[in-house]
């Protein structure tokens, strides 16, 4: 059997499959909006799959058996990752419904201070999103009554957009409920709490920077009321037993962490757990969640098997909070499921058509010392952003193009994953056409390129990530445990 196409696709051609696939993206979100991944941006990366299948067992003469194997390997290399995505599904909506993520907002809404506000929103959003995993639904619920707060306070639109979005993708970036920190850590083979260690060598000085700006810039403003947040605070006391005890699940969950425990297991265990404090803290919501039909021990079992499989909806008397506290359960994490394994589909028929390697071998042209090998990661990551207009086929098509070259070069995978994140995850919501982009403008209210120069978290991330890689800090050679590498 020829695992190898005869013929080796130019790297002209072999961006025929990925110009199909931006150019129907863009006009799959053009029609839907965010609502393309619910399905259109399924059946476009299926339909790029089709072009790229065609082009390669016509031009580069492939065997169909050939393709099938390198779909099957990519889609298998992210089984667990997928199990990951599902027990994730089923933490979130526990997570919310026990009053652990109320909780935190409740306080974390306390240290709002008027010159502090840019900052504090920063602040807020990041803590949000680590615990939600997920930067749509910050942006989409507190980031919402942040902007309403700002906008009392005389901020400009654009700067509170640019803290909102700065903290939400730190936590989307670094949360291990974020799928696309798993995404990220899965098509590089890097376990996930190794690429979320590594990532703060880059992250935790690019966050500070932004904070320092965003505290700066908060100075220049009068002292405005907060009576806002007082009322976003009382219906979040109203709704939920909001108590200091609920954070022992996040402290445990920390615990777990930093004691390597196998990310399954950790995240398995604090859904578990989650759903143990529901039963005691909010039996009340478990019913609403349940319904009448059914009283007691067996509401609230009924109503922690939807929260972890299905969605709920909660009467908070608030329409921005009602928002925030809905949860999709594993279900909620189908479309993404779906997305990726088209995606995986691509990815795998790329790589046997040999268009994968022609275009890396672009890349490799600059790739001849470490800070080039990670600015063309960063570049590239970058560009797909830009032509596919999402960053989910964007980590996997950069994770793949550049695997076995950080391999090849003697590089921890975890150094791929890392820059990864730093040039894909937070750039795409810079991007206006790219899903992220689109949804966040919408949402807001902001057009990208009014709150994009104000993003200073995520035009700064992958800066760092080039700098980090000059000064060689915590770089490693495969065959090296202790010794840092300091040299290109």
């Amino acid at each position: 059997m020829n695992d190898h196409p005869t013929k080796i696709p130019s790297p002209l051609l072999s961006l025929v499959p990925i110009m199909v696939l931006a150019g129907l993206l863009f006009v799959t979100i053009k029609l839907f909006g965010s609502d393309a991944l619910e399905g259109g941006s399924q059946i476009v990366l299926l339909t790029a799959t089709a072009v790229c299948c065609v082009i390669a067992t016509g031009y580069c003469k492939v065997k169909w058996r050939t393709i099938e194997i390198a779909v099957t390997n990519n889609i298998s290399g992210i089984a667990v990752a997928i199990f990951i995505l599902l027990i994730i599904g089923a933490l979130s909506g526990s997570w919310m419904i026990s009053g652990i993520v109320p909780t935190l907002i409740y306080y974390g809404m306390q240290i709002i201070h008027p010159n502090f506000f840019l900052a504090s929103t920063c602040i807020i959003c990041a803590i949000v999103s680590v615990m939600t995993g997920s930067s749509w639904t910050t942006i989409a619920t507190i980031g919402i009554a942040l902007l309403g707060i700002g906008q009392a306070q005389g901020f400009p639109d654009a700067w509170i957009a640019g803290a909102i979005i700065s903290g939400a993708y730190f936590g989307d970036k670094v949360s291990p409920l974020s799928d696309t920190t798993i995404l990220a850590s899965s098509v590089t083979d890097t376990p996930l709490f190794t690429h979320i260690r590594y990532m703060m060598v880059t992250t935790i000085p690019s966050m500070l920077i932004a904070i320092l700006i965003f505290t700066i810039a908060g100075f220049s403003h009068e002292p405005a009321t907060t009576g806002q947040i007082a009322s976003y605070s009382a219906s979040l006391q109203e709704t939920f037993t909001i108590s200091l005890w609920l954070l022992i699940i996040p402290v445990i969950t920390g615990i777990l962490i930093a004691k390597k425990a196998p990310s399954v297991v950790t995240l398995f265990l604090a859904a578990a757990l989650a759903g143990v404090f529901a039963s005691f803290f909010q039996p009340d919501i478990l019913q609403e969640i349940a319904g009448t039909e059914v009283q007691g021990t067996a509401a609230k079992f009924k109503g922690l098997l939807i929260t972890f499989y299905g969605s709920t909806q909660i009467e908070t008397g608030n329409p921005e909070l009602n928002e925030l506290v809905s949860t999709s359960g594993m279900g909620g994490m189908m479309n993404t499921i779906w997305l990726i394994l088209c995606a995986m589909s691509f990815g795998g028929a790329m790589t046997a058509s040999g268009m994968l390697g022609s275009i890396t071998s672009v890349f490799l042209r600059f790739m001849k010392r470490r800070v080039g090998m990670v600015a063309s990661t960063v570049v590239s990551g970058l560009f797909l952003n830009i032509m596919t207009a999402d960053q989910y086929i964007s980590i996997l098509l950069t994770g793949n193009m550049f695997k076995n070259v950080y391999k090849q070069k003697g590089y921890e995978s975890r150094l791929l994953s890392r820059t990864i994140e730093d040039g894909v995850t937070v750039t795409s919501p810079l991007v206006p056409w790219n899903t992220c982009g689109m949804t966040q403008a919408t949402i807001l209210g902001v057009s990208t390129f009014a709150y994009l120069p104000y993003c200073f978290f995520n035009l700064i991330s992958p800066l760092m990530s080039i700098i980090v890689a000059a000064l060689g800090y915590k770089i490693y050679h495969t065959n090296e445990k202790d010794k840092d590498i300091t040299t290109g």
